[in-house]
């Protein structure tokens, strides 16, 4: 799976929150200041040339859905994350954010119960 930019994942963002819209709609989500439709419009053809989503004809335009669904592309993400910066070990990768972010002795042991509740399954 092909890697976003920023600005291509900002609209699959939206995207996956909408579910389907066309380019006035995902216009409408971002902040402001808003970019120029053609700019969104772009990114879109974009996505669809990555084969990250379709669209169907209405009226004139085109309503874009998604064709790669937010958890497909969260798991590749921390996955190419982990291998990236941390040597494909998870648990350097918790090291870090450990030490980076202050976790609590609470707020590991609830992520360690998370992460047995989804081995379980």
């Amino acid at each position: 799976m092909k890697q976003l930019t920023k600005a291509e994942e900002d609209i699959m963002q939206i995207l996956w929150k909408l579910g389907e819209a066309n380019v006035a709609a995902i216009i409408d989500e971002l902040p402001e200041p808003k970019p120029a439709y053609n700019t969104v419009s772009t990114i879109v053809r974009i996505l669809e040339a990555k084969e990250f989503v379709d669209y169907r004809k209405e009226g004139r335009g085109h309503v874009y859905f998604p064709l790669v669904h937010k958890q497909e592309y969260t798991h590749q993400s921390v996955t190419k994350l982990v291998e990236g910066y941390f040597q494909g070990s998870f648990k350097s990768m918790v090291s870090f954010f450990m030490k980076k972010n202050d976790i609590s002795i609470k707020e590991l042991e609830s992520i360690l119960h998370e992460i047995d509740k989804e081995q379980s399954k």
